[in-house]
């Protein structure tokens, strides 16, 4: 089944950019980056900036935003059966125009990959395209997904807490 991701969510000064892979179905459905109600996501952006998964989803956005995140995935679409980053068909995969971003965004720094998944496609797909000079430092995080049960909140929220620290010494 092709899925299509969706555009970026950024304001002018984004200076960190969070890469998913690709929108789970219910993410889809309802339009909306991280909406499955136990993705950690929105908890996390809740703890180190205020953004709670109770709050309405654009002001949870504009949140974001004001404290300079960028938000996007590393697909613009592909194949995938269900939602799990492992089923992802990777010989139907369409990357996002990060070189547009990256020209559009010169101010972003460090780019932060939820998940393994997103690291791999970013690292190996993204990187090698990018010019030299637009190169912005790559760290991989734990998935926020509900499928990485092996962590839990608090030390998935402990390894986020770098996102923070990126912005704070900007």
């Amino acid at each position: 089944m092709s899925l299509e991701g969706f555009p970026y969510v950024a304001a002018s000064g984004g200076s960190v950019l969070i890469l998913g892979s690709m929108p789970g179905r219910l993410s889809l459905q309802e339009n909306q980056y991280y909406a499955h109600p136990r993705n950690a996501f929105w908890p996390i952006m809740g703890e180190l900036f205020g953004a709670d998964p109770e709050k309405p989803y654009e002001e949870r956005l504009s949140i974001l935003t004001a404290n300079n995140i960028v938000l996007w995935d590393v697909l613009k679409s592909c194949d995938r059966p269900g939602s799990l980053d492992a089923s992802i068909d990777d010989s139907s995969a369409v990357l996002n125009d990060f070189a547009a971003l990256f020209q559009q965004y010169v101010s972003i720094t460090d780019v932060f990959c939820n998940g393994k998944k997103a690291t791999q496609l970013y690292q190996r797909k993204v990187v090698p395209k990018l010019d030299q000079v637009i190169q912005p430092s790559c760290h991989s995080l734990p998935s926020t997904s509900p499928a990485n049960a092996a962590m839990s909140f608090e030390q998935k929220l402990k390894q986020w807490r770098v996102v923070l620290e990126a912005i704070a010494s900007q």
